[in-house]
């Protein structure tokens, strides 16, 4: 069977599942995830091979725009300082902290390679978490942080992975020069969306009267302004969220009702199928890494693996607390005075346990990982690259089933009001 006759058997399954998965109250990623794994094992299959800059192209520029344009940009500033937090400090302290434990837990994982795991497994998901929390009433607040955080974290995580990548293959690593480059990309990033959404919005402007141009160019629009930042050597993700955010603000002021739902309609099409192929494609993926590593390092390499699941966890709700008692000193420092903090930006327990259990590994991350070079600059084979890969993919699919498949459960134990 060719391969894309495959991908329409998939999407055929994704939809079918999906109505499944609500009558036996399974949120859909999930299932997904377990029949992907199920089919990966069938004989017959054939290995889709997933190309890395295929799946940042495809499925990051949409997803993306989807999240920034709808997102609240109210709520989105009064929660930017959480949101910076996880997305930037937090993917870096992960990093650090995964290759910290990867060096001296991992049998010849040496600093450089422990680093390169860390970035891999630094940025979240927060695509699964808002599909498997849907319907569970969690606060609109909760959502604003998770979606904040997904539009911003991939670019702090692609940034660390290629320093760690850099330095692996033989460079020397110079932090005045990486953090010098890393303002470079998000400060690219967001001129370039800056300048693709005021050409976008010019368009827009002269052709809102003709639904189907105007959706088409915004469908086009995200993919186009994602390669011309990637080919500037700035940050694709960066710019396709400013575009994202920049459009969602222009649209509200000059587009028809009607036009706003058949946007609507046809991105939540677009958004879902994509979604249910990146959860079965991790699930398939899973037999194919199985088959390259020894039978009798399978055991250990999932110990590893939970372990830094684990690891990752932790950092996470530490940073989460710290930042919620952060944010409560500084409303209660200003009270005097005109309010820095807004009341309605401080955390309180039980949504911020919520945060920290969301912080679940996907398609990035299984992307980056599949993506590392095969060979180093003079020949020989990337060091423990299978080693790294089936380690990567175990965290993802150990965080989406088992944070996943708990997290539904924790929102109901921990009796969250859905808050406007």
């Amino acid at each position: 069977m060719e391969n894309y006759s495959i991908i329409i058997f998939i999407l055929f399954v994704v939809i079918a599942l999906s109505a499944f998965a609500d009558k036996i109250k399974l949120p859909y990623p999930i299932l997904l995830i377990i029949v992907g794994i199920m089919i990966g094992f069938i004989p017959s299959v054939p290995e889709i091979e997933i190309n890395p800059e295929i799946i940042f192209l495809i499925f990051l520029p949409p997803l993306l725009y989807d999240a920034s344009f709808n997102i609240s940009p109210k709520h989105f500033k009064i929660n930017l300082s959480t949101i910076s937090t996880l997305a930037i400090p937090l993917v870096f302290l992960t990093t650090f902290w995964i290759a910290v434990v990867a060096h001296y837990m991992i049998p010849d994982m040496t600093w450089p390679l422990a680093f390169v795991l860390g970035a891999i497994l630094s940025a979240t998901d927060a695509v699964a978490a808002v599909s498997i929390t849907k319907g569970l009433g969690i606060s609109h607040k909760t959502i604003t942080i998770l979606e904040g955080e997904s539009l911003i974290n991939d670019a702090s995580a692609l940034v660390a992975y290629r320093f760690a990548v850099a330095t692996a293959m033989g460079s020397a690593f110079i932090i005045w020069k990486a953090s010098l480059q890393f303002v470079f990309l998000l400060g690219g990033g967001f001129i370039i969306g800056f300048i693709m959404g005021k050409i976008l919005a010019f368009i827009l402007a002269r052709v809102h009267q003709n639904p189907i141009t105007t959706i088409s160019f915004m469908i086009l629009m995200p993919f186009v302004t994602y390669l011309v930042a990637e080919h500037l050597h700035v940050s694709g993700v960066i710019a396709v969220v400013v575009l994202g955010l920049t459009i969602a603000r222009f649209s509200n002021k000059i587009f028809p009702e009607s036009l706003k739902n058949q946007t609507r309609n046809l991105w939540d099409i677009l958004i879902f199928l994509l979604n249910g192929l990146i959860f079965i494609l991790i699930g398939l993926n899973f037999p194919y890494i199985l088959k390259n590593i020894d039978s009798s390092a399978i055991l250990p390499y999932i110990g590893y693996a939970a372990i830094i699941t684990l690891v990752a966890l932790l950092v996470r709700m530490v940073r989460i607390f710290l930042q919620k008692i952060s944010l409560q000193k500084g409303f209660l420092k200003n009270n005097k005075k005109k309010r820095k903090i807004s009341e309605h930006a401080l955390l309180d327990s039980k949504n911020s346990f919520i945060i920290s259990w969301s912080g679940m590994r996907g398609i990035v991350s299984l992307a980056v990982a599949i993506g590392l070079p095969k060979l180093l600059p003079d020949g020989t084979p990337f060091p423990e690259r299978n080693e790294i890969i089936f380690i990567s993919v175990a965290v993802v699919l150990l965080t989406l089933l088992g944070q996943g498949l708990t997290l539904p459960w924790i929102v109901k134990k921990l009796n969250i009001k859905n808050e406007e």
